[in-house]
C-alpha cells in the first residue's frame, strides 16, 4: 500500500521540481543577467527584497560632489551591482554627463554610457518617470537628462555655434 501511495507523490515533487527549474531557465533567458550579482539581485528584486548598500551610495555621492566621476561609478555601482536601483542608475548617468561634457565637445562614449543607465533608471521607475529630490543637482529628472545626453550625440550646424563654449555645465 505505501508504493502506491508514495509513487503519485514521488510523481508530483519531480513534476514540481522540473516546473520551477524550468521558470528559473525562462527567467534568466528573459532577463540576461551579467554577472552573479546581476542574477542574485535580479531574482530577490523579483522577490521584493533587492536593497542598495547605502554606505556605497553614500561613497558615491560624496565622489560625485568633488568632481571625482570614475570612482562615483565604482562606488555607484558597489551600492546597485544588479543595477536594479533607478536612483543609483541616474547617478551613474549624472556623472557619465558630467565627465563628458566639456567646453569645445562631448565624449560620445560617455554619452552612449550614460544614455544607456538612464535608460534604465526610467524603466526601473515606477510608470517611467523619475525624479531625483537633490538640490545640487541642476537636472532632477530623468527625462530632462535624457534629453541632454541625446543632444550631446547629435550634430548639427549648433554645434559650430562660437556662443556654445560659453555654455555652462548643467
Amino acid at each position: 500500500m505505501t508504493t502506491r501511495l508514495t509513487e503519485p507523490v514521488t510523481r508530483s515533487l519531480g513534476f514540481a521540481a522540473t516546473i520551477a527549474y524550468a521558470a528559473v531557465i525562462a527567467w534568466l533567458l528573459a532577463s540576461q543577467p551579467r554577472s552573479l550579482a546581476e542574477a542574485v539581485g535580479g531574482l530577490s528584486a523579483t522577490v521584493g527584497t533587492y536593497d542598495i548598500d547605502a554606505r556605497a551610495f553614500g561613497d558615491g555621492l560624496a565622489f560625485f560632489r568633488r568632481d571625482q566621476f570614475i570612482e562615483s561609478r565604482a562606488a555607484f555601482s558597489r551600492a546597485d551591482p544588479a543595477s536594479r536601483d533607478a536612483r543609483t542608475q541616474f547617478y551613474i548617468a549624472y556623472s557619465c554627463y558630467r565627465q563628458g561634457w566639456h567646453r569645445t565637445h562631448r565624449d560620445d562614449a560617455l554619452y552612449r554610457e550614460g544614455l544607456k543607465h538612464i535608460d534604465q533608471a526610467i524603466a526601473l521607475s515606477p510608470g517611467g518617470r523619475l525624479v531625483v529630490d537633490d538640490e545640487t543637482l541642476q537636472m532632477r529628472s530623468a527625462d530632462e537628462l535624457r534629453a541632454e545626453l541625446e543632444a550631446g550625440l547629435t550634430r548639427d550646424a549648433s554645434d559650430l555655434n562660437p556662443f556654445r563654449l560659453l555654455q555652462e555645465r548643467k
